[in-house]
């Protein structure tokens, strides 16, 4: 296999973690966005779950990962841990639950303690029941200025803005991969066996030591110029 074919073959996968508090939709948000369902039954998550969908993003595939972490306090230790090697975030809030709002600056200091500064934006779901809301839209108004980060107004019950909230987050992403190609164009790649190193062992033999793979992100080799395909019609959405 020539190195041309390796590179045409390699994709950008990425790591989204989608935080707040429980029952404020994150569940609900991926199985809508990764399964195009929706149930309103509501089951608290144990932990983390996990799924992935693939799309095309200018002319690029993307993979993106998305881990659905556990809201509740008494599993805070456990999903703290997988918030490491995330390169983009998700902090969702429902508007009928005054509670996961005031808990926005919290999700947002535990993700950025781990991992620092990574593409993210605010969800504020359930706009279906608007009519019931407990959270005043100035006060969403100030903590987006305060944060300078992008809302999203979603109801994942009406897929409302959903597929918005993870095209936006893959660009962001792409957008930061090109700016450090473009600071080091000759930087290398990485492959499967790059998270293996071999060294010797007295001289005599040598051993297969893995790496800490916390801190490898896979990053494509190659811009792909891929004719774009139809997109779907989406809902209206909105967006600050």
């Amino acid at each position: 296999m020539t190195g041309d074919m390796r590179e045409e073959e390699v994709e950008t996968a990425i790591k989204v973690v989608i935080v707040g508090n429980g029952a404020v939709g994150k569940s609900s948000m991926i199985q809508r966005y990764c399964k195009g369902i929706f149930t309103k039954d509501y089951k608290k998550t144990i932990g983390v779950d996990f799924l992935e969908r693939q799309i095309e993003v200018n002319c690029e595939d993307v993979r993106l990962m998305l881990w659905d972490t556990a809201g509740q306090e008494e599993f805070d230790a456990i999903t703290r841990a997988y918030y490491r090697g995330a390169q983009a975030c998700v902090i969702a809030f429902s508007i009928v639950d005054r509670d996961s709002f005031e808990a926005i600056q919290d999700w947002k200091r535990k993700v950025e303690d781990e991992v620092g500064q990574i593409p993210t934006v605010f969800v504020q779901n359930k706009m279906d029941l608007a009519d019931e809301t407990l959270v005043a839209q100035k006060e969403v108004d100030d903590l987006v200025a305060n944060s300078r980060l992008k809302l999203f107004k979603t109801s994942v019950k009406n897929n409302v803005c959903v597929d918005d909230v993870f095209k936006y987050l893959a660009e962001k992403y792409l957008e930061q991969l090109d700016e450090r190609f473009e600071e080091q164009p000759t930087s290398p790649k990485i492959g499967a066996m790059d998270m293996f190193k071999i060294q010797p062992n007295n001289g005599k033999s040598q051993e297969m030591k893995k790496l800490d793979t916390s801190t490898i992100q896979l990053q494509p080799s190659k811009r792909r110029t891929k004719g774009k395909k139809h997109s779907l019609s989406l809902k209206k959405c909105v967006i600050l």
